[in-house]
């Protein structure tokens, strides 16, 4: 049942790609950060207004990452946070990751991608004017996943990759994430071979960053308890956790096309004061 609703989420998230763009939604740059053997993957760029590169400034960055079971998706689920974002000047970035459907590939990939991705923001932070060490990750569902286990595992890294650019982020924004991956969460069976590594809420470390954690009280799939423990984590950690739960909302809810874009208004509200509280928006 949670692999049925899954894949329908991935499908919503197909089938609103082209709204999105005609909305105005639409990268200002896109580049390949990656190769594999399926072709490059590309990170879509959104930037202030009056952006120069190579300006010498130091902006905060974040980047995002999409929902989808690990099975599919689209980076223009976070075009709306980004163009957001980027217009309160921050670059923001929607990041392209291997899924099943695209590249036939397990769990793991997705969050080897998502490191590779950090990275090279990082390793190209001057290029864009962005502060190296204030860059964010977030992302719904399993683009959730996918932002906290860049901030938590130590396990998935690609190998060809220079590891002293760390692809650790400095910050986390979270639309119910998949965060529990042991035997009472979701996708255990897929990932049970690894899955103590694999799983954030079992490996957050002092390195772990503050975070923030929407979720909706109706939601199938993530239940409100591993919101509460996740927050009680971070907190343990001596770090800044906000969790807001949205009384009758449900899985997916943070999305512009849901409800009229209601969820979405008040989500982004939070998530710039949550910013601002931590020097990313002024």
């Amino acid at each position: 049942m949670l692999r049925i609703l899954f894949l329908v989420v991935c499908c919503f998230v197909l089938n609103s790609v082209s709204a999105l763009e005609k909305k105005g939604f639409k990268p200002d740059e896109s580049v390949d950060y990656k190769k594999t053997d399926n072709g490059q993957l590309k990170l879509h760029y959104f930037l202030p207004k009056g952006h120069q590169k190579n300006d010498g400034k130091k902006r905060p960055a974040i980047v995002f990452f999409f929902g989808g079971g690990w099975n599919g998706g689209s980076p223009s689920q976070f075009y709306p946070f980004c163009r957001h974002l980027a217009d309160q000047g921050m670059v923001a970035v929607s990041a392209q990751y291997r899924t099943k459907k695209s590249h036939g590939v397990i769990p793991s990939e997705c969050v080897k991608d998502g490191k590779s991705a950090i990275r090279w923001v990082r390793a190209n932070a001057a290029k864009y004017g962005i502060n190296p060490d204030m860059i964010a990750a977030g992302g719904g569902s399993a683009g959730g996943h996918v932002a906290a286990s860049t901030a938590t595992s130590t396990k998935f890294e690609e190998d060809s990759e220079d590891k002293s650019i760390s692809s650790w982020p400095n910050l986390l924004v979270l639309c119910n994430p998949v965060l529990d991956n042991g035997q009472n969460g979701y996708g255990f069976e897929r990932v049970k071979d690894y899955w103590q590594d694999f799983s954030p809420m079992h490996n957050v470390t002092k390195e772990t960053p503050a975070s923030i954690f929407f979720l909706g009280s109706k939601d199938k799939l993530i239940p409100i308890s591993t919101g509460e423990a996740w927050d009680a984590k971070i907190k343990g950690i001596g770090k800044l956790s906000e969790l807001h739960v949205w009384e009758g909302a449900t899985h997916g809810f943070f999305n512009l096309n849901k409800e009229g874009g209601k969820y979405y208004k008040e989500i982004i509200v939070k998530m710039d004061a949550f910013l601002k509280a931590n020097g990313y928006l002024k």
